[in-house]
């Protein structure tokens, strides 16, 4: 784009009026609409002079009179949150029904605005020199950008942008959506707490599964002040939730949410799975391992006792766990087996696992070589969850195997991986 050409051609259009824009002033406006916002130039071009046909009181060049937003709003268009497309300038009537920490200093507030037909994250740019907005409060933003930011919608509130707050408390009712049609932006769910992981970064205060009866999604809480846990096996209705993607797959990121705790049952499917197949490794980690008691923790510590977040645990708690490769003939699977279903597995309970490791010479050890004798090799149907390329098992049956097959399987064992 040439600036200086657009800058002169916009102000020649006011000069037939007997204004005189300073042209400088013009061309920055539109070097920081385009190079800063990613505002298409036509669009940039139309925004300036409609802002400068409001600044001198003067129906837009060409527009015939009308503002283009019903008489108001700068020449930008008035939508619902969910009809706006990236590149659009807009005008939104929303309640901020989520404030989060600015990500740096250029950034004066941040947070989650909706109405009626959905929700979009907002970012108010401090050089905007724009009036706090408070949680919970109804607002009319005129002339903001929707942006979009590796393929999420946003809202970007910047110097042109007029806020002004609405003192009527309109009614919002969010809608949940199945867990089957979440798309990548703000979402929320009604969903049952299935499953609880262990936290694998020191900031994180909870992760695990939720489901409804469409499908299941991967949820996160980090640790921030006031954020508390969910219980596993209540169902939960969750409004607000930033739903991200990696590699394909959704997940939920609870922090600016509203969760509201309810009675009642959910009847969860969708995510089971089932592979039946030799079980042809079992991977270190496997057998009896040692837990960090702390609440909401619940690491598995190193031989010394050693949890990567509370360091020493002379306290630590025991438990069982199978990890190792499932061979169906065709495929690999990498398999989770949890306690119970370990202990239906192998015959050893906890309590004489727990015997072992503290009487036997070889420990822990002893208790992971019988493990692996009694099911390395053996036929079985696992049923679960797959997640991220692993089978989360719930329930385990031995099954009669073909010595055919079976032998196939076994020579392939030596290549399994580690």
């Amino acid at each position: 784009m040439d600036y200086s050409e657009a800058a002169n051609r916009i102000s020649r259009k006011f000069a037939q009026g007997g204004q005189t824009p300073d042209v400088t002033k013009i061309e920055g406006k539109l070097r920081r609409l385009v190079d800063e916002f990613g505002v298409q130039p036509s669009e940039a071009e139309r925004s300036v002079t409609s802002e400068l046909a409001k600044e001198y009181n003067l129906p837009a060049p060409g527009s015939g009179g009308s503002s283009g937003a019903g008489g108001s709003g700068g020449g930008t268009q008035e939508k619902k949150i969910a009809e706006g497309v990236p590149g659009e300038w807009v005008t939104i009537e929303g309640k901020i029904v989520a404030l989060s920490a600015p990500a740096s200093a250029s950034i004066a507030q941040s947070g989650i605005i909706a109405d009626d037909s959905g929700a979009i994250r907002f970012v108010v740019w401090a050089k905007s020199n724009a009036p706090a907005m408070a949680e919970g409060s109804w607002y009319r933003i005129e002339s903001a950008v929707m942006d979009e930011y590796k393929g999420v919608a946003n809202l970007k509130v910047h110097s042109g942008t007029t806020i002004k707050e609405i003192a009527e408390d309109r009614s919002l009712i969010p809608t949940p959506t199945p867990i089957k049609d979440l798309r990548p932006g703000i979402g929320g769910v009604r969903a049952k707490f299935v499953q609880e992981w262990e936290a694998n970064h020191e900031r994180m205060l909870q992760s695990g599964l939720l489901g409804d009866e469409t499908g299941t999604i991967k949820f996160v809480i980090w640790k921030e002040p006031g954020k508390e846990k969910l219980v596993p096996g209540a169902v939960y209705n969750i409004f607000y939730a930033q739903v991200d993607e990696f590699n394909g797959r959704l997940s939920l990121n609870l922090n600016a949410a509203t969760i509201l705790q309810e009675e009642g049952e959910i009847a969860v499917s969708g995510g089971e799975a089932a592979f039946t197949g030799a079980i042809v490794h079992i991977a270190p980690g496997s057998g009896i391992i040692k837990r960090c008691p702390v609440e909401g923790c619940n690491r598995a510590l190193s031989r010394q006792n050693y949890c990567p977040v509370h360091e020493i645990q002379p306290k630590f708690v025991y438990d069982l766990r199978i990890k190792g490769w499932l061979d169906d003939g065709e495929k690999t699977h990498n398999v989770l087996i949890q306690r119970d279903v370990v202990e239906a597995l192998t015959g050893i309970s906890l309590a004489k696992a727990q015997e072992i490791a503290e009487n036997n010479p070889l420990g822990m050890d002893e208790v992971f070589l019988q493990m692996r004798d009694a099911v390395l090799g053996r036929y079985i149907t696992c049923h679960g969850r797959e997640i991220d390329g692993r089978l989360l098992v719930n329930k385990c049956e031995k099954v009669a195997f073909s010595t055919g097959d079976h032998t196939a399987l076994l020579n392939r064992a030596g290549g399994a991986p580690s």
